[in-house]
């Protein structure tokens, strides 16, 4: 948590007039106590009553001002508290921006979400807590010890009994708390994935009649949380009683002892009635510093989760860029050959080809923890003005292919060149400008049609988006909505039909006329002939682009410049249609599952 914490240095300031407001409020708290002692014992016991209304006016001056300093570092902590939230959360979410898609596979999205969300807020609010007692309960409690010391030592030794008793009975509470806080905060990770699964996939939950199989999960979850929860807030709860009681059982011995003291004439009567509240100041620091100790465990285990996001290191990175030019990553992180290497690579390639030239050179991929190669000494190039498809069985690799090119996963073995250079010595921001990709499963975000189409291109003109729409076949559907292109997205693109997302997700790429297309089936859920009229129209746009396209459908490739035949993650065959027809066994037999004798012919 103290890592987390040196991001308050911008608020230095405000901290700063926290602790003295505070500090002045618990001296004036401390000080109370010693004005009703002087009331009682030269006010009331000689009948003074100037004295009295002086001692007591005064004392009210020192309680109103107590008030304005805890008002005031009550605010402030607050917005000192609400700023580090705020701030955490955005350093969080613009770190995970970073993430390759293997380190979201690694942590989960249920997770990510709950890191960012309820664990900066329990994390937030341990930091108001501290701001306030941090400095009010030592003080509170040191003082007090001096300020009964000075009224009676001998009184004291009532709380040299009674001060380790509570405090051993925090040190038990902590103990067993800490580890039932930090399996809140797993169980808490399994609920919000469980109603997440729930929540998105609800038609397909219904369409299969597992209500009620769902809602045993849920339940499941829900009553694993929070029977955790019920065990630690029982051992929580055992501390307020247990403080209460050593309270109450010293305030009775200080009352007989002090007594026994004012009959022998070594104590006054207001000096007991001060040494009272010092003695329930001095627990009340304990109890404040119990209230942290209950915080800190499970603020400690939020802070250990956040962290262990922001220690994670992105294993796909930029090169560091200087003066334009490209370079190895941060100096430091790798050895003198490599940096050579990359060197030497770059002088080669200062001179790029054709705009949306693509090359894969031997390469291989394993997802992490996976037995064998995803895709294994895949080699091919890919120019612009040409359509390289790309077809193979079920697990065959094929899309795992694709996100190679944008470094969505980095290459096990093997490079791949985007216009002569590794797509490692481009940044990710410049690599992805030059690519439209439409992913296979067609994601849509809320807002308007408009607004989905300009995800592609923010500046792109209205004109711009209809012409990218007409040609995505999208323009039909678009007008028999009620607001046309201003028609809303609901969350997920749940009020649009498959084949309708699809075609959103290519407009969304077209418009941004980059130098190279990847469809990741993007044509799947398109009849026939709405999947024709948009290869025809394609053609024609793509004309000056490098388009690569993955399909399940014979229909869809056929016309395609080269065909690449995937089987077992290892490239079966490359050519064309009537080329692997005639001599690729793999080919033909996905052809002829799907065509009829008069079509192959």
């Amino acid at each position: 948590m103290t890592k987390l914490f040196r991001m308050l240095s911008p608020y230095k300031g405000m901290i700063a007039l926290v602790l003295i407001l505070v500090f002045f409020q618990t001296l004036g708290e401390l000080f109370l106590p010693t004005l009703m002692s002087n009331i009682v014992d030269k006010g009331i016991v000689k009948g003074d009553v100037p004295y009295i209304w002086r001692i007591g006016g005064f004392m009210l001056l020192v309680s109103a001002g107590g008030v304005l300093c805890s008002i005031a570092a009550s605010f402030f902590s607050a917005k000192v508290a609400t700023g580090f939230g705020r701030g955490l959360r955005s350093r969080i979410f613009g770190h995970v921006e970073r993430f390759s898609l293997q380190e979201f596979d690694q942590i989960g999205t249920a997770s990510l979400i709950t890191r960012t969300t309820n664990d900066v807020n329990q994390v937030q609010q341990v930091l108001v807590m501290m701001l306030r007692m941090m400095i009010m309960a030592p003080l509170m409690s040191i003082g007090g010890i001096i300020m009964a010391l000075s009224k009676d030592a001998k009184l004291t030794l009532v709380l040299v009994v009674a001060l380790p008793v509570l405090a051993i009975a925090i040190w038990i509470v902590a103990a067993k708390g800490i580890p039932l806080f930090k399996a809140m905060q797993v169980k808490l990770d399994k609920l919000n994935l469980v109603l997440r699964e729930q929540l998105t996939g609800i038609r397909v939950i219904r369409s299969f009649n597992r209500t009620e199989h769902e809602r045993v999960r849920f339940t499941a979850a829900n009553t694993d949380l929070t029977d955790t929860a019920i065990r630690v807030n029982k051992i929580m709860a055992a501390l307020m009683p247990v403080m209460m009681l050593v309270m109450n059982f010293s305030t009775i011995a200080i009352v007989w002892f002090g007594g026994l003291r004012i009959r022998d004439g070594y104590m006054q009567v207001g000096d007991l009635i001060a040494f009272i509240q010092y003695a329930m100041q001095i627990m009340f620091s304990f109890i404040m510093l119990s209230m942290i100790f209950v915080l800190v465990p499970r603020a400690s285990a939020s802070a250990s989760r956040i962290n262990e996001v922001l220690d994670m290191k992105p294993v796909i990175v930029d090169p560091l860029q200087v003066n334009g030019e490209e370079l190895v990553e941060k100096a430091g992180q790798y050895e003198d050959a490599e940096q050579d290497e990359v060197a030497d690579q770059m002088d080669e390639t200062e001179e790029t080809p054709t705009a949306g030239y693509v090359e894969f050179h031997d390469v291989s991929f394993s997802y992490p923890g996976a037995e064998k190669p995803a895709i294994s000494g895949i080699s091919f190039a890919a120019g612009p003005g040409e359509i390289t498809a790309i077809i193979g069985g079920t697990g065959s690799g094929k899309s795992t292919l694709l996100n190679l090119i944008p470094r969505f996963y980095d290459v096990s073995e093997g490079e791949i060149l985007v216009d002569g250079r590794k797509v490692s010595s481009i940044t990710q921001e410049d690599l992805r400008a030059k690519i439209g990709y439409v992913p296979q499963q067609a994601v849509l975000f809320t807002g308007s049609i408009a607004e989905n189409i300009r995800y592609g291109k923010e500046d792109a003109s209205d004109e711009e988006i209809r012409h990218a729409a007409d040609v995505a076949q999208a323009t039909d559907f678009i007008a028999s909505m009620k607001d046309g292109f201003n028609s809303a997205i609901a969350q997920g693109g749940s009020n649009v039909s498959g084949g309708q997302k699809q075609r959103l997700s290519i407009a969304r790429a077209l418009v941004r006329k980059p130098g190279i297309y990847l469809f990741d089936d993007s044509f799947s859920a398109l009849d026939f002939k709405t999947d024709a009229k948009l290869r025809a129209a394609l053609k024609g746009e793509t004309q000056q682009a490098t388009v690569i396209i993955v399909a399940q459908r014979v229909s869809t490739v056929m016309d395609a410049d080269r065909i690449i035949v995937l089987d077992e993650g290892r490239i079966a065959g490359i050519g064309t249609h009537r080329e692997l027809l005639e001599s690729n066994e793999v080919y033909r037999e996905i052809v002829s599952s799907q065509l009829s004798e008069e079509e192959i012919a």
